[in-house]
């Protein structure tokens, strides 16, 4: 019973965390956001105290249970091997190895430095919530999508609104690579060996084997029904069950109650810790073990504080006779961060690149960063869309705190960045031709049209921006009709203020 239950909430939860990343009309976050900022990672770096102690008296008392159901990379290993185990015909393929506490623990430690120092791009690639995240944006959103755009095809024939047609484009091929090469690794360690990665890698994993092995609530062995068959240990996944010396290694265990389901004897069960643990051979190493893991909690809890998608469909007009050129990205000497970042070290300190944000930007203006330090952080660009006032998406589904917005009054007075108008592009002065665009457009009335000759008042008006009243929303950038380069881009800002 108890590992029913332990799977029903697992593939909840898992469905629902992956559907977080998929949905792009916005409905399941108003929901089911609050899976996302119950991570433990995140919760740690949006100082969410109340999630924290939450995880952590869960551990303390049933273990590692958030590995094996509010994790969604550890229940997608899981998934794999269950796969692994249906396809070999096998259902007790592993062994017990003892914990590699030299990788684990200097794993942790790089993990932490990288976390203090502000290094995103390690720390995105270990976390695991963030690298199940961007698994399910790139590889499995692009497959969802184009499902949706087919039945948006066949709705709009039987003229229903049922479901509508998105675009599916790789808003970061470096990011995309990453999240395909994560993706096999993954598969590979969960089809072979199940939770190596959790075990040995993940540095979430480490820390709350600090706490699980204090835990009250455990698998214990009952020596005097056990035979060693050895069945326990073959089942898990975890490869910490020594049958032959009937020990548990608990840092390791990840709760999945495998192993009760598995013996045959009933020597297994799930109950209390006791002081004098008689499943414990004599001289064994275990007092010491946990003596060193006592110091190791004290100093660790410091952590606590898809497919290729096809290129975007063409926009024409005039019925398909005249195509509109592709904008390109202008080389901005600052990143331009989304209103709530704060700034570029604290949205570098807090965001471990899950691509959440990315995924339910309606406007298509937020993507993966291939800065070095920054790497698979957001940033925004406005070849596709602009940061529109009324929208404060990116900050409602955020789970680190890296993206903070009280409401949309505040949004609409962040300056993230200003205008740069390029005189050799502007199509008032190389084609000759009325425009004004940019002003038109500008929702703060940051842009002026003046004429090109302070002398001449019936001169070509060109744009004149005002820096201090611009907020950097980029809506004068995107509609800017000069191809490739607008004529007016957005250069961002190291720091937000309010104007």
């Amino acid at each position: 019973m108890l590992r029913k239950i332990r799977l029903t909430l697992a593939i909840l939860f898992f469905a629902l965390i992956t559907l977080l990343f998929l949905d792009f009309t916005g409905s399941i976050h108003a929901w089911f956001g609050w899976m996302a900022k119950i991570q433990f990672l995140p919760a740690v770096l949006a100082v969410n105290a109340g999630i924290i102690l939450f995880l952590v008296a869960l551990t303390f008392i049933c273990g590692r249970i958030y590995c094996s159901v509010i994790c969604p990379l550890g229940v997608f290993q899981d998934i794999v091997s269950w796969i692994s185990s249906r396809r070999k015909k096998k259902k007790f393929r592993f062994s017990y190895s003892p914990e590699k506490k030299w990788l684990r623990y200097g794993i942790l430690a790089l993990f932490f430095v990288a976390l203090i120092a502000g290094v995103g791009s390690f720390v995105a690639l270990l976390a695991p919530y963030s690298s199940y995240g961007r698994i399910a944006s790139n590889l499995f959103a692009p497959v969802y999508q184009y499902g949706n755009n087919i039945l948006a095809y066949f709705a709009e024939r039987a003229e229903s609104y049922a479901f509508y047609e998105t675009t599916v484009w790789i808003k970061s091929m470096p990011t995309f690579i990453i999240a395909a090469v994560t993706f096999i690794i993954l598969i590979i360690l969960a089809w072979r060996n199940g939770r190596t990665y959790c075990n040995t890698i993940c540095p979430v994993g480490t820390v709350l084997g600090f706490i699980s092995r204090f835990s009250l609530l455990r698998p214990v062995i009952d020596t005097d029904k056990c035979n060693a068959c050895g069945l326990c240990a073959r089942k898990c996944k975890a490869a910490c069950i020594d049958s032959k010396n009937h020990h548990i290694d608990y840092s390791r265990c990840v709760a999945c109650m495998d192993c009760l389901d598995t013996c045959r004897q009933h020597a297994i069960s799930y109950s209390l810790r006791k002081k004098s643990n008689s499943t414990q051979p004599a001289g064994n190493n275990e007092n010491a073990q946990v003596d060193n893991s006592r110091r190791n909690f004290l100093t660790t809890t410091a952590v606590l504080a898809t497919t290729a998608a096809l290129k975007a469909q063409e926009m024409k007009v005039d019925g398909g006779l005249a195509t509109i050129e592709d904008k390109k990205i202008p080389d901005r000497q600052t990143p331009i961060l989304p209103p709530g970042a704060k700034s570029a070290r604290h949205f570098a300190q807090h965001c471990t690149g899950c691509q959440l944000c990315v995924s339910v930007c309606p406007n298509e203006v937020l993507r993966p960063s291939t800065d070095l330090l920054k790497f698979m952080q957001p940033e925004m660009s406005y070849e596709r869309g602009y940061c529109r006032p009324e929208c404060t998406k990116c900050a409602e589904v955020c789970p680190t705190g890296a993206i903070k917005l009280a409401d949309l009054a505040e949004k609409s007075a962040t300056q993230i960045g200003h205008a740069v108008w390029i005189k050799k592009n502007c199509v008032v002065l190389t084609d000759g031709v009325e425009c004004g665009n940019c002003a038109r457009h500008c929702p703060t009335g940051a842009i002026q049209m003046i004429p090109s000759d302070a002398g001449n008042a019936d001169s070509p008006k060109i744009p004149a921006v005002n820096v201090e009243r611009c907020i950097g929303c980029g809506a004068c950038e995107n509609l800017c009709p000069a191809r490739p380069f607008s004529a007016i881009y957005v250069e961002g800002h190291e720091r937000h203020r309010m104007v």
